[in-house]
């Protein structure tokens, strides 16, 4: 594995901590030292080093809540200062799991402007207090969204800048081991 290719995958926490690539090239960032546990805690928000690009993915893998509400996941573009600015900044991709409605929604946020949510899926994949491991591909028109392995969606690009898509925020009922 080159040390330069590892760089420019990591997922780097706010505090720019840089979190070591345990498992060669598949991506994988393990929790296997304290401070790596403590920077997975949920809500967890962290950068996307080099931002995405088409052949890039995210892979988040954890464990359900055993009596889950929601959560979300949002690759968002740009650093901001404040915690709760969500709306001042370009939302490329937010999914949101609804255990109630049993949904796994998608939608974006552009300009202070959110999309359409998009809803149909033909299964709901997650299951209380269960592990789980979402994959988010990057390709040149779309995000394509695997979960345990299986293809659930695609997601076409609002955000045209790739390379600005560059943070990553988890929030809700999950638990997240590993992160890459």
């Amino acid at each position: 594995m080159a040390v330069a290719s590892m760089e420019k995958d990591a997922i780097n926490t706010e505090d720019d901590l840089h979190l070591n690539n345990s498992f060669g090239d598949s991506g994988l960032i393990s929790p296997d030292k304290e401070d790596i546990s403590r920077i997975l805690t949920v809500p967890f928000s962290g950068r996307i080093r080099g931002g995405m690009r088409p052949g890039k993915k995210i892979i988040i893998m954890g464990i359900i809540d055993p009596e889950p509400d929601s959560f979300d996941i949002s690759l968002t573009c740009g650093h901001s200062e404040e915690k709760d600015d969500e709306e001042l900044t370009d939302v490329a991709l937010k999914l949101s799991a609804r255990f109630t409605e049993r949904q796994f929604l998608r939608n974006a946020c552009l300009s202070g402007k959110w999309s359409e949510e998009e809803a149909p899926i033909s299964y709901f994949p997650f299951i209380p207090d269960q592990p789980f491991r979402i994959e988010i591909h990057c390709e040149h028109q779309r995000f394509r969204i695997f979960v345990d392995g299986h293809q659930l969606f695609d997601f076409y690009h609002k955000v045209k800048s790739l390379p600005a898509i560059n943070m990553i925020r988890i929030v809700g009922s999950l638990q997240i081991t590993k992160l890459g």
